[in-house]
């Protein structure tokens, strides 16, 4: 029947560059016609890509998609993440975790966020921090979950069971990640749970984890570019969080200076005159 619609283009410098309609071109060619009706968007292109989104908003583009298209956007024509976050709509937050998926996650793990075998959300919560704290650690990851299709919930267990436990853990977590889900899930059908101190020690791994993740944003420049008024509440939940921190301290070697008292007092006790 030939082509139906135009397809759309706008104009930069002395060529057109297509926004919609590349599949139409596609067809085109194959019908043998060297000719293709257009509709000219009289905007800039990172204006019109930004629109023929907005228009398709009720589509169901992946998390993927959107990611490459911010990082179009910011990365050929400019855009800071306010200012993308404000074309679309959305919270900086939106447009800074899709934009973790297709430049902090690697490849092999978009491939297969991209075929659904691992879940978005699941990614961009658990899996995108892991990436930019280890990420051949995070590929392998991402690899060895490729058969088991795991739920959100089941990813998020196997990052908190990473980023809690030591060396040799960490190594089961991305090896043989069934494996832990199946022990872990043991456990919950027995009824076990970890003791107070194996709680509190996980706790302790994760707030160093934390804060060696926050000065190495530092280090790769987190603060370049921002505002006076960015760099002042920076510096307050700096001065917040060590605050919390030096009572967790005070309190740990409070507790641990009672324990070693009332241990010198059972001694002396039991000390026979």
């Amino acid at each position: 029947m030939g082509q139906q619609t135009p397809i759309v283009v706008v104009r930069d410098s002395a060529r057109w560059v297509v926004v919609d309609g590349y599949k139409r071109v596609r067809a085109v060619h194959r019908l043998g016609q060297d000719v293709v009706r257009a509709t000219e968007w009289a905007l800039s292109e990172a204006e019109a890509l930004v629109l023929e989104r907005t228009l398709r908003s009720g589509d169901a583009a992946s998390a993927i998609e959107q990611g490459w298209l911010v990082r179009e956007l910011m990365q050929r024509f400019g855009l800071g993440l306010e200012e993308v976050s404000r074309r679309f709509d959305r919270s900086v937050s939106w447009v800074s975790r899709r934009l973790g998926l297709v430049t902090d996650l690697p490849p092999a793990v978009q491939e297969q966020v991209r075929l659904g075998v691992i879940g978005a959300h699941a990614a961009m919560k658990y899996l995108v921090p892991l990436a930019r704290a280890n990420a051949s650690d995070c590929e392998a990851l991402g690899q060895a979950l490729g058969a088991l299709r795991p739920t959100s919930r089941q990813v998020a267990e196997l990052y908190v069971a990473y980023i809690g436990g030591n060396a040799t853990v960490r190594e089961r977590v991305v090896q043989q990640p069934g494996l832990v889900l199946k022990a872990r899930a043991e456990l919950s059908r027995a009824g076990g749970e970890l003791s107070a101190i194996e709680q509190l020690l996980h706790d302790l791994r994760i707030a160093a984890s934390v804060a060696r993740r926050a000065r190495r944003r530092l280090c790769e420049g987190a603060l370049d570019g921002a505002r006076d008024a960015e760099r002042a509440r920076a510096l307050e939940q700096s001065h917040e969080a060590h605050f919390e921190l030096e009572r967790l301290l005070a309190r740990l070697k409070q507790e641990t200076e009672a324990q070693h008292a009332g241990s010198d007092d059972q001694d002396r006790d039991s000390t026979p005159a």
